[in-house]
């Protein structure tokens, strides 16, 4: 007996499955999250500025005891030795205690903190935070400690992000845009410089590179830097007067900066992570490493006074051929022992600025020997290098140096010392400065990018063709013969199944084949061999018949 149309109609509904609405789903989910992330890039900018001034006013509080939110750095005066000595232990003991009776989560240069809050916090970080991160940070580079602002402002601006998202229905994934949205947003108002912000939101934040991340942070970045020319201006950080194309040997000799960047990049990373080992050895509560690491500081500060906090005058200085060479040897020397040693420490403070100067410090002295360009090359290509070799985002060292710079000639010497450092650091070192904290604390990060197999092929080509009907009681989940595998493996986890009919889009209670795991890994199984079979397809004689052929 046949069904009645009412009935077959109620069973077709029951298999339908939801089509894909292509880019007016992408436009429903992307747009009201871009508005949002528009928020949180001009909160994110005022954040930064709020944090710059405060550093500002706390390091003129403390060494040259007047009120101003002027940005200075400890050295331009000779200071009394017992203040360059003590200043730090104070800034560090007081961190200590905001970490212990505030939050933990202030510890640390802010960049892993915010990774570990998106890999396994579901992107919520705590109110708190917002407010006990950027005071720490003040107070621990303001005292002189030779930290950045962008690591704190990265963890404040990803905060505030959070925050919001918090407040509203969202998706981890929503919190997630929303919080990296924040953080570039501060990173990109503190250096003004937006594409760098936005590639190092995608090399070590969002962990993809999709429409529905990128553009809410991309535009919450370009509200930042709009909001950031009005509140600190919109000029290069460190503008560098470059006339000259470097030609093909001053691209050749890049290489120099980038291989001995790449060394002290892994010498700088084990000896924070030495650093860090050393002090959980210590019988005494981690409240006071800080002050610990404070008086490291004062000792280095004692040796090189200009090694003291953020130093951006000091990188000026390095980027536009000023610095002199006992300069260059203190910052390189100095800056990068009590940098690695008092970051161990777990205090508050941020990487970027100290690699900066270090790696600036190292291109200026081999420029000393490098054969002249224009004053401040390689101590650009020894930056690009050193960011490279630490953060191991080459992209990001070159063009963080560029926009800083503003020094637009010098793309190609620049790619080719960061690459070359970055090679070296993945092949001497198992893991970064940011995800060997992540390392030890027992999860793990991947740090390579490349196109998922399973949305290259679709379920019709792995199927084992059935022709069927569907029986009454409708199956767990149902796939469509033009879905790719990356959808059956999604539809097989939310139904928790490892086998499923497939049936035709124009005709769903037609069944046109089955498919099952062994199938969905069919994909996997391609890539594999394509990336470890080895075959020659034209061997001489093939090339000259193939020649003949042509003519």
């Amino acid at each position: 007996m046949s069904e009645s149309p009412t009935a077959a109609e109620q069973r077709r509904r029951q298999v339908e499955l939801p089509r894909h609405l292509g880019d007016f789903s992408l436009t429903a989910r992307v747009l009201p999250i871009t508005g949002l992330a528009l928020i949180v890039g001009a909160a994110g900018a005022g954040a930064a500025y709020c944090l710059l001034r405060l550093i500002g006013l706390i390091t003129n509080l403390v060494f040259y005891q007047r009120v101003s939110t002027a940005l200075v750095a400890p050295g331009a005066i000779r200071h009394p030795w017992l203040l360059v000595l003590l200043a730090p232990v104070v800034g560090g003991l007081l961190v200590g205690l905001m970490a212990r009776y505030g939050s933990e989560k202030i510890r640390g240069h802010g960049m892993p903190e915010a990774i570990e809050s998106i890999l396994i916090g579901g992107s919520r970080v705590q109110p708190r935070v917002a407010i006990l991160k950027p005071i720490s940070a003040a107070i621990s580079i303001g005292s002189g400690g030779p930290f950045g602002a962008e690591g704190p402002i990265i963890m404040t601006g990803g905060a505030v992000g959070s925050i919001l998202a918090q407040a509203l229905k969202l998706t981890a994934d929503e919190r997630k845009t929303l919080l990296v949205a924040g953080a570039a947003s501060g990173m990109a108002a503190t250096f003004n410089a937006p594409l760098a912000s936005v590639l190092l939101a995608v090399e070590l934040l969002l962990f993809e590179w999709r429409p529905r991340s990128l553009v809410p942070v991309a535009s919450a970045v370009t509200v930042a830097v709009v909001c950031r020319g009005w509140l600190l201006g919109s000029g290069p950080i460190f503008p560098v007067a470059d006339l000259v194309h470097p030609g093909p040997a001053a691209i050749a000799l890049s290489l120099i900066p980038g291989i001995t960047g790449g060394l002290l990049a892994i010498g700088a990373t084990g000896l924070v992570y030495l650093a860090e080992d050393g002090f959980k050895k210590l019988p005494f509560h981690w409240m006071w490493w800080p002050a610990i690491g404070g008086a490291v500081i004062g000792i280095g500060g004692l040796v090189e006074p200009r090694a003291l906090g953020v130093g951006y005058d000091v990188i000026d200085q390095l980027l536009t051929g000023r610095a002199a060479l006992s300069l260059i040897l203190g910052i390189l020397v100095v800056k990068t022992l009590i940098w690695s040693l008092s970051l161990g420490s777990g205090t508050s403070g941020g990487v970027l600025a100290p690699v900066f100067m270090i790696g600036g410090s190292l291109g200026a002295l081999e420029g000393d020997v490098l054969p002249h360009v224009f004053p401040g090359f390689w101590a650009m290509a020894g930056l690009a290098a050193v960011v490279g070799g630490v953060m191991r985002s080459p992209l990001t060292g070159v063009v963080f140096t560029l926009e800083l710079t503003h020094a637009w000639n010098d793309l190609v010497p620049l790619l080719a010392a960061s690459v070359s450092a970055y090679l070296l650091s993945v092949l001497l070192l198992k893991r970064s400065v940011l995800t060997e904290k992540i390392a030890r604390r027992g999860l793990h990060l991947t740090r390579e990018y490349s196109t998922d197999p399973l949305e290259i092929f679709f379920a019709h080509e792995v199927m084992t063709p059935e022709p069927a009907e569907l029986p009454l009681e409708p199956p767990r989940t149902l796939i469509y013969a033009d879905q790719t595998l990356r959808e059956v493996a999604n539809a097989f986890a939310v139904h928790e199944t490892t086998r499923a009919p497939v049936v035709d889009r124009a005709d769903p209670t037609r069944v046109v084949g089955m498919i099952d795991l062994k199938q969905l890994l069919h994909a996997r199984r391609k890539d594999h061999h394509e990336e470890h079979h080895r075959e020659r397809h034209l061997g001489v004689r093939e090339y000259a018949t193939s020649l003949a052929g042509e003519d």
